[in-house]
């Protein structure tokens, strides 16, 4: 090589650096070196991509593209290219495409951690959970260089969470402040479910790192699991500061202000993050979710259909559709639905919320025996993905009846906060307690909120359980507590609650169904609390129950048996308190609801210690957001049909009654147990 030749390369090599290094903190800058070297060398692969990235940087992501579309096509074996090329069509919310780049990127360079992360969030914002998950799972891999932290991140690729765990914590014993070690534990105690560990983990690695932006993403979406809505939502904030266009941030403090009630924010955030990437299924589906909340239901319908325009074997789509229970499927719905069930490339979650919906659309068509059957398939695919231990979910009902004798209410009368603020609605779902708690919210002195899971979660770190399997001390922790104790917890509720009352005033309804297991609790600590237990035929309820996919929880509705179990179980506890606290609980039957609606409706504002009120009775006409799947019914008069409608399907539902025994044979009367 000549001496001119040499002189010439150097000066090309230091022009190129040096326009690498003005990307960050100049682009404009970058964008004229890089002009400059083009002109000198035209169609230099590198300057291109240095050119187009500086426009990328400035904001013109048009021009970037014309400059990367084809460089990309020229160079195919270059992965800083179609990386940049990735992140440019991402964001211009071109998806697809998007992750076609991404893919491309990690086939030519397996560890290159920026790109399986990107590639992640693509995934997710498509609505492919599984390999969006599978995606993560390689960033961090390819994150780490150690041997051991290498071996975790395999483990979790292959979702061998109890290896990655004890990897994990071996390798933290020798290494404490490893802060990519104790994200991945956080990461895997976020999928076994142990959010609380999850929780404390993610706060040690940001107390270590503070600026460890994957960590903070992953603690951000914990706490929107644990149902620390106000929290994630802050965290959403502080990563916005760091990436403001970043779509799943965008995403996760939408969905955070709706949990939080503020539905009119919440829909902005989602009308301008679908601007921008409009290319998202679940993206639209959560925004219909929110314009569902507020009524709007023409509008909530549009944006589900446009989700499975774009990903049609969605399945929770079509479910949020058959989840509007008033909605009616067209045949060329039930075509496409049971199109989508015949691929064997659809994910199992896709595929049992389309049994779902299937179920709801031939129910309608009354062909019930092939609806029952997609209910059934249904609920067999999710039972088998879930968790779910029947004698752990007994066992607390048995304990708290033990528990919480007479003599045990009359050795802590008088404690408690004193506030009457709250009025719990418990029983089991699809009892009619969104009814309920729609005739309450249209009192002039009463606020509805949602399904607050305050109670639960005070409940679960009183019994100080660290995983599934393990016993609580919950309840029996109760009878060692200071009778001041019991006012702290009750303030504590209040506090937590807060922010769920907007409209400031005097009593606001808690209408989580599951805290009909803690009224021991709620008494102590809250002893002017109202209480309404909401219960509905049996067979009506355990029906409507088995027809329901629930997003969370609830894991005794997807088989008869175990539902006529849990139903019967409900029951007893809930004639042990009418035993122990005489008087403290309403009850609320829908039937009768339905039979004279003015005589159930005074009685039960009586209970609550409010003056009727004719908008009780126009409940249909309150236009307050409602975030259960009885939405669309709680906004028309009272639904008569649905009393008697379990008959339709009374030939499959053998199990049921079974299971349900005497408590069937003596409903609306509570059997001696």
């Amino acid at each position: 090589m000549s001496e001119a030749t040499t002189e010439k390369t150097t000066t090309l090599d230091g022009a190129l650096a040096l326009t690498e290094r003005l990307l960050a903190a100049d682009p404009l800058r970058a964008r004229a070196q890089a002009e400059e070297i083009l002109r000198a060398v035209p169609g230099h692969p590198k300057a291109l991509l240095l050119l187009g990235a500086a426009l990328h940087a400035q904001g013109d992501l048009r021009g970037a593209v014309k400059i990367l579309a084809p460089l990309a096509k020229a160079q195919p074996k270059v992965a800083a290219i179609h990386f940049e090329f990735a992140t440019v069509m991402s964001d211009l919310g071109e998806t697809k495409v998007a992750i076609a780049a991404f893919q491309h990127t990690t086939n030519l360079a397996p560890d290159h951690a920026s790109a399986w992360r990107e590639l992640g969030d693509q995934l997710a914002l498509a609505g492919d959970t599984e390999n969006a998950d599978a995606a993560y799972a390689r960033h961090i891999k390819a994150s780490v260089n150690d041997p051991n932290l290498m071996a975790a991140a395999s483990a979790l690729i292959e979702n061998k969470l109890a290896i990655a765990e004890r990897l994990l914590r071996d390798h933290l014993k020798q290494h404490p402040t490893d802060v990519a070690a104790i994200r991945m534990l956080g990461e895997t105690g976020s999928r076994l479910g142990r959010y609380e560990d999850a929780l404390r983990l993610l706060e040690r690695c940001l107390e270590l790192a503070p600026g460890f932006v994957e960590a903070r993403a992953n603690y951000a979406g914990v706490l929107y699991r644990a149902n620390k809505t106000a929290d994630a939502a802050r965290e959403a904030e502080i990563l916005l500061k760091h990436n403001p266009r970043n779509p799943a941030y965008r995403n996760l403090k939408a969905a955070a202000l709706a949990r939080l009630g503020e539905n009119e924010r919440a829909l902005g955030c989602y009308e301008s993050v679908l601007r921008d990437y409009p290319n998202q299924p679940k993206g639209w589906m959560s925004y219909g979710h929110t314009l569902k909340a507020v009524g709007r239901h023409d509008d909530s319908v549009a944006a589900y259909r446009k989700a499975i325009a774009q990903r049609p074997c969605l399945g929770e789509a079509w479910w949020s559709l058959a989840n509007l229970k008033t909605l009616r499927f067209t045949a060329d719905d039930i075509a496409a639905m049971e199109h989508e069930l015949a691929r064997t490339d659809i994910g199992a979650e896709d595929r049992y919320h389309l049994h779902f919906a299937l179920g709801k659309a031939l129910e309608d068509e009354a062909r019930f025996a092939e609806s029952f059957a997609h209910y059934e398939q249904g609920n067999e695919r999710r039972k088998a993905l879930l968790r779910y231990d029947e004698d752990e979910t007994r066992e607390p009902l048995e304990r708290a009846k033990a528990l919480f004798t007479p003599a045990f209410f009359r050795e802590r009368a008088g404690v408690g906060c004193l506030a009457p603020d709250p009025i719990f609605v418990v029983g089991l779902p699809r009892s009619g307690s969104t009814l309920i708690e729609q005739i309450l919210s249209s009192h002039s002195q009463v606020e509805g909120t949602m399904e607050l899971p305050d109670i639960m979660s005070i409940a679960g770190r009183l019994g100080g359980k660290k995983k599934q399997g393990d016993r609580s001390s919950y309840p029996e922790i109760l009878a060692h507590f200071a009778h001041n104790d019991f006012a702290s917890i009750g303030e504590e509720y209040l506090s937590r609650t807060r922010i769920q009352r907007r409209l400031g005033r005097t009593f606001f309804i808690d209408k989580m169904p599951n805290n009909f297991a803690h009224i021991g609790l709620i008494h102590l600590i809250l002893p002017n609390a109202k209480i309404i237990d909401a219960r509905r035929h049996p067979l009506g309820c355990g029906l409507a129950n088995f027809k329901q996919h629930f997003a969370r929880g609830q894991g005794f509705t997807y088989d008869l048996a175990g539902m006529g179990r849990y139903y019967r179980d409900y029951v007893e506890l809930m004639a042990h308190f009418d035993a122990a606290l005489p008087g403290r609980i309403h009850r609320v039957f829908y039937e009768r609801m339905v039979a004279d609606p003015e005589a159930e409706v005074r009685a039960l504002l009586a209970h609550c210690g409010l003056a009727f009120e004719d908008p009780c009775l126009k409940f249909y006409e309150n236009d307050r957001a409602v975030r259960t799947a009885s939405s669309e019914q709680v906004r028309q008069p009272i639904y008569r049909d649905a009393v008697e409608h379990w008959q339709n399907y009374e030939t499959w539902l053998a199990p049921l009654k079974e299971a349900l025994g005497s408590v069937l044979d003596s409903y609306p009367a509570v059997p001696v147990f």
